[in-house]
């Protein structure tokens, strides 16, 4: 089969086109034929080695996280599905490598596409999906009447986790560009932050939830537009100690973790607020979750670019750019 692989950890280097071997299917695995893959930040994380700690892989690797598509094998102790079916998942750690005609991916992590999108805009959906749902659901915990900041609310994780937390009940605020603001407030957004001409902390106080996913500067000021007793969930680092003993890392690792986040959680103390690091699982019952917001027209798929599978390499320099509107996909079907 075809796919784009990372010969060595390098920024901005060019995937490689290569013909390999389909991969092996394991018992509980599920083989599907790619007709579209969503291209993620974490995509080019990987390939510049910054996950190297977290997520030690072996190279080469096929990149790719998200996919859309058709069945087209089964594992022997798969009962959930069959040849055929059209499914859409965030691949599992260690698993991924939806930049490929072909990808194993678990039963367990698996769900039946959602019947009324495209497959580019199914494929749009679950790393992103599981994020929002795993940090505003499971994590945060978000309550009907409660206030929630959303950062890069015209972003991937943003443009869904707004509409995610809007069903919930909950007041939301996000920082986007002046061009972005009717997207967002489309998206129901309640307070719209132009990050162009106003600076959040003057704007936003007493926050439940913030949903950070930008630099430390923009940490530390998330920090203080919380209320006591809030939360500040983090998808891009520092990662902490408590997702180190998540992910079973030795001791050398988690001593790294600790002291890379000893800053933003002796801060986080002092305010009377809770930091954690978020870094999502692949989950096919999460998905059916979200597959049924969906089908009841609570979420809608927010699209920039649709690229053509030989343009990998162009789909995933645009989205490391930083100016997508939602999510960048790659057509293989």
């Amino acid at each position: 089969m075809k796919a784009f692989v990372v010969d060595r950890y390098q920024k901005q280097a060019a995937l490689r086109l290569a013909d390999v071997p389909t991969p092996e299917l394991r018992d509980d695995e599920v083989l599907v034929e790619v007709h579209a893959a969503g291209v993620n930040l974490l995509d080019a994380k990987i390939r510049s080695g910054e996950f190297k700690l977290i997520l030690p892989y072996r190279l080469p690797l096929i990149l790719g996280h998200d996919v859309a598509g058709v069945v087209v094998r089964v594992g022997r102790r798969v009962r959930q599905f069959k040849p055929g079916d059209e499914v859409y998942a965030r691949v599992d750690d260690f698993r991924i490598g939806t930049f490929a005609e072909f990808v194993p991916v678990k039963e367990a992590s698996l769900a039946l596409k959602p019947k009324g999108l495209t497959m580019e805009e199914a494929a749009s959906i679950p790393l992103v999906g599981l994020t929002a749902w795993q940090a505003m659901v499971e994590r945060a915990g978000l309550k009907k009447g409660q206030k929630v900041f959303i950062q890069a609310g015209s972003g991937g994780v943003g443009s869904f986790a707004i509409q995610l937390a809007k069903h919930l009940g909950a007041t939301v605020a996000t920082t986007t560009g002046t061009s972005n603001v009717e997207l967002v407030r489309s998206l129901g957004a309640d307070v719209v932050v132009d990050y162009k001409s106003q600076d959040f902390e003057t704007v936003l106080r007493d926050y439940d939830v913030v949903l950070n996913s930008q630099d430390g500067k923009t940490l530390d000021k998330s920090l203080r537009v919380l209320k006591r007793g809030g939360k500040l969930i983090s998808i891009s680092g520092p990662p902490d100690p408590e997702f180190g003993r998540e992910i079973g890392a030795r001791g050398p690792v988690r001593l790294v973790m600790r002291l890379l986040s000893s800053g933003v959680r002796r801060r986080s103390r002092r305010l009377g607020v809770g930091y954690s690091f978020l870094f999502m699982k692949a989950s096919g019952s999460q998905l059916r979750e979200i597959t049924r917001l969906i089908d009841a027209g609570a979420i809608r798929p927010v699209m920039d670019r649709v690229f053509p599978f030989a343009s990998t390499n162009e789909a995933l320099a645009y989205v490391e750019a930083g100016r997508a509107k939602g999510k960048v996909v790659i057509k293989l079907k």
